[in-house]
């Protein structure tokens, strides 16, 4: 079995609970967190994309 990406992990549960704010922000009707939570998910994808890119040209992947 591989080792955990400990790093990974936390990424993908962040993008996922900012997906969960977008839909809570839905139901609250507010605006302001439905954009700062999208806002959110960009980054965090953005940034676990641009990690793994960076590990893949590394060899580490």
């Amino acid at each position: 079995m591989k080792n955990m990406q400990w790093n990974f992990l936390i990424l993908a549960l962040l993008a996922t609970s900012s997906l969960a704010w977008t839909g809570i922000a839905i139901a609250e009707r507010s605006i302001i967190g439905v954009v700062l939570s999208i806002i959110a998910v960009f980054v965090i994808m953005g940034f676990g994309f641009a990690t793994k890119k960076k590990m893949r040209e590394k060899g580490k992947l």
